[in-house]
């Protein structure tokens, strides 16, 4: 049965620089992030990694899962595989992927992959804070599943901050 914090996990949105700075693509670490299966639900439901990025999908639930995604960004099926395993899928090239499970078929999530660092999830209150840009103009876009893509142009000044406002609406 699906938790019932998948409510407020499917209003969070990704904010991103598109392009990123030229700087950003000198970055070549290579970061595991986590998306767990607990409830028969994806935890979190949208995740924002860099490409070179390991994803680690634990099975905390109590029944087998099989995730898979089918999207151009990287296709990957895992199997069938028990609670307290787990299934890890390297992403190599940016683009958005859908994943879901081929058991449970309530249960679906996005994995955004960015070529550079300059990106974050809105918390539960719709706030992001993007840290170490360097000065310069770019446009600030805003994703959500379930909402028409935004974006503003922004100009970030030496040691200073910008604000960048988004009211999402429904596609």
């Amino acid at each position: 049965m699906p938790s019932s914090h998948g409510a407020t996990d499917r209003r969070r949105s990704v904010v991103y620089l598109d392009p990123g700075p030229r700087a950003a693509f000198d970055v070549r670490d290579e970061p595991h992030a986590r998306m767990d299966q607990r409830n028969e639900t994806f935890i979190p439901h949208v995740l924002a990694i860099m490409a070179g990025s390991t994803v680690d999908f634990p099975n905390n639930d109590r029944t087998y899962h099989n995730v898979f995604s089918l999207s151009k960004t990287k296709s990957f099926d895992l199997g069938r595989y028990a609670a307290g395993r787990s299934q890890s899928v390297r992403f190599d090239k940016p683009g958005i992927v859908r994943v879901f499970c081929d058991i449970h078929s309530h249960m679906s999530a996005f994995i955004l992959v960015f070529s550079n660092p300059y990106f974050a999830v809105t918390d539960e209150q719709g706030r992001y804070r993007i840290d170490g840009v360097p000065p310069g103009t770019y446009t600030v876009v805003a994703w959500n599943e379930a909402m028409e893509t935004q974006s503003r142009r922004v100009t970030v000044p030496e040691g200073g901050d910008a604000d960048v406002d988004f009211v999402l609406s429904r596609q």
